[in-house]
């Protein structure tokens, strides 16, 4: 077995068994035949988390970034209850911007938290 093949492997069973991701091949990127080990919108997600991380020095913080939690709140909702059937660049998209919104809301905690204990 070729190298890059078992690390495909791996990478797929690491992330099924710890992102709990459901790796749908309809739901998820190919790239050079290989399917990406996250699905469109934890691939999303993972995105946004990043992000929020790297860009969090440069930023000031808003309450009203929630709001970036909106579209996958509804897109997933939609799928998940009609027939309604979205596409992976929505996924991705919603993904990014809930992402981004979570990681840069629990960053803001945790920042209060470590400010209010001095």
């Amino acid at each position: 077995m070729i190298a890059k093949d078992r690390l495909w492997i791996y990478s797929m069973e690491w992330c099924k068994k710890y992102c709990s991701c459901h790796q749908m091949p309809d739901r998820s990127f190919f790239f050079k035949g290989y399917q990406f080990p996250l699905c469109a919108r934890c691939t999303g997600i993972a995105i946004g988390h990043i992000n929020a991380f790297i860009l969090a020095p440069f930023y000031t913080f808003r309450y009203w970034i929630a709001v970036f939690m909106v579209p996958l709140i509804i897109d997933g909702s939609l799928q998940y209850i009609t027939t309604y059937k979205s596409n992976n660049m929505k996924r991705l998209i919603s993904g990014i911007l809930y992402g981004f919104s979570f990681t840069s809301i629990v960053i803001r905690i945790i920042k209060s938290m470590y400010n209010n204990g001095k």
